[in-house]
């Protein structure tokens, strides 16, 4: 049986459509690492942080390699790289690409149900036995979006921007608005590896948190 495949069993999540379109995922487990700062800082905490959490993610699929018995366990594909982002004094959830150092991030790759806490701190230990990583920030994080817009923004990040005006213009059409808050927030999937890509030709799904416009009701008197 081939390794499950969040890629393929949730198309309508994670497949490339540069067209916007509403989506509306539901509660999902994710290993996640919470952190601050610049994402493009050189051997900055960003990088530390996906290093990881990618770290802990292969040590739970590769444990059928050990001795360690995961109850439940099956095979699975390690997902794409997914962040959520907020930014102080921001207004409304959108990001201001210019001040990268007061990003906020939780990082986040999808896991299978079967991950629970107990499995996550062995993974974790694991990871800083091996490979000398520290993975004491990775935690398990139940995610329920709910009503979203997404679309696939190609080209460099810091022109995110023109694909956002998109979807907000997609929203207008479709009677919704953006609903950004505390625990609803910006959201992009990473598709392509900035390390072998080049920046005009990188692949980043947007997310954003949507709710439908209420219509005014009229009544007689």
């Amino acid at each position: 049986m081939p390794p499950f495949d969040f890629k393929k069993e949730f198309k309508e999540l994670y497949k490339s459509a540069k067209k916007p379109r509403v989506v509306e995922p539901s509660l999902a487990n994710f290993l996640a690492v919470r952190g601050k700062g610049d994402p493009n800082e050189y051997d900055g905490n960003f990088k530390k942080d996906v290093a990881a959490l990618y770290s802990v993610a292969y040590t739970i699929k590769m444990s059928k390699m050990g001795a360690y018995e995961i109850p439940g366990y099956f095979d699975f594909v390690v997902p794409p790289l997914e962040a959520f982002w907020r930014q102080d004094g921001s207004g409304e959830g959108i990001l201001d690409y210019a001040r990268k150092a007061d990003l906020h991030y939780l990082l986040a790759l999808r896991i299978p149900e079967y991950v629970d806490q107990a499995v996550l701190e062995w993974a974790c230990a694991e990871a800083a036995r091996k490979k000398k990583i520290d993975a004491s920030k990775v935690e398990i994080v139940a995610i329920d979006e709910g009503l979203s817009i997404q679309g696939t923004h190609i080209g460099p990040y810091d022109a995110e921007p023109e694909t956002l005006e998109l979807l907000r213009l997609y929203a207008q059409e479709n009677a919704l608005l953006f609903d950004f808050s505390s625990t609803r927030l910006h959201h992009e999937i990473y598709l392509s590896d900035p390390n072998r890509c080049e920046p005009e030709k990188l692949k980043t799904i947007l997310r954003v948190p949507a709710r439908r416009l209420e219509r005014e009701s009229s009544s007689q008197i």
